[in-house]
Formats: C-alpha cells, sequence, structure tokens
C-alpha cells in the first residue's frame, strides 16, 4: 500500500480534520475515499436514480429524428 504526503494549509487542514471527525474516520481514510470516489468509473447512485425521473424528456429517437451530417474535422 502506497503512502503520499500532502501540504494544507492551515484552514484546509482544520476543515479535513473537521469532517474526517464527523464522519467518523481517520483523516487518511478520509482521504482515500475522496481519492477513491474521484478515480471511480460509475455514476454515483443519486445520479443513476435520476434516469426515467422526467417522464415527458424526449426519447434517444425522438432527440435523434432530426440528425444531420456531423461537421468535418480537421486532421491532427
Amino acid at each position: 500500500m502506497g503512502q503520499v504526503t500532502i501540504y494544507l494549509d492551515d484552514d484546509s487542514e482544520a476543515k479535513m480534520k473537521a469532517a474526517a471527525k464527523a464522519s467518523q474516520v481517520s483523516t487518511s481514510k478520509w482521504v482515500a475515499a475522496l481519492i477513491q470516489q474521484e478515480l471511480s468509473e460509475h455514476w454515483p447512485g443519486e445520479v443513476r436514480e435520476l434516469a426515467g425521473a422526467w417522464p415527458d424528456f424526449p426519447s434517444e429517437q425522438e432527440l435523434r429524428q432530426d440528425k444531420t451530417a456531423d461537421t468535418p474535422r480537421e486532421d491532427w
């Protein structure tokens, strides 16, 4: 398991410690959870629950019915 050293200003450190304490975890576990969350390739549950939440939202077919040809791109 790797270790990382970070430097924080006093205000950020105090906020981090307060947030970790409120979550009832060590500051190390709190920071590790943030990093894991940021690197996650999955949508959060709150976002996934929104799928289909708007019954009047157009379907994929309705959105693409007026699809025109894409603009040609320049070669890199």
